[in-house]
């Protein structure tokens, strides 16, 4: 990672990474990085919210969370992360942020898959995660 990378650069380098496998808490200070340079981009957020998430960081997974669907409302991943986060912390609201991520995935049929591809590595990576599997439930079970 050099200084003059940008931050589009950062992030896709970031992407490489954790496909590769790389231990969230390595990434999350690449990405809080690309979230100070670009904090308008709501990719950045919804990434870095995962990544909290999967590292036990729940606090910091809805400060996160709660940016991204700010930024992007109809971001079906921004919710599901966000609900996580919510149940994590024991907050009230769950409800409305699974019914956006519902209503969202209807809309954008084509995010469905990875959407999916996101609970099998959370499942993967944070095995006996409750609060992934009840969001899991909620969204495409009921």
């Amino acid at each position: 990672m050099t200084t003059d990378q940008t931050a589009e650069e950062l992030f896709q380098e970031g992407l490489k990474r954790y496909q590769e496998g790389a231990p969230a808490a390595d990434l999350i200070p690449l990405y809080e990085k690309i979230c100070d340079r670009q904090p308008k981009i709501a990719s950045g957020w919804i990434c870095l919210s995962w990544l909290y998430l999967l590292d036990g960081q729940s606090q910091l997974a809805l400060k996160a969370a709660q940016k991204a669907v700010k930024i992007s409302p109809e971001d079906p991943q921004a919710h599901i992360n966000l609900a996580i986060a919510m149940l994590e912390t024991s907050q009230t609201g769950v409800r409305n942020h699974i019914e956006a991520a519902k209503n969202w995935l209807m809309i954008l049929k084509d995010l469905k898959d990875e959407i999916l591809a996101n609970f099998e590595e959370g499942r993967r990576r944070r095995p006996d995660w409750k609060e992934l599997e009840r969001v899991y439930a909620w969204v495409f079970e009921s």
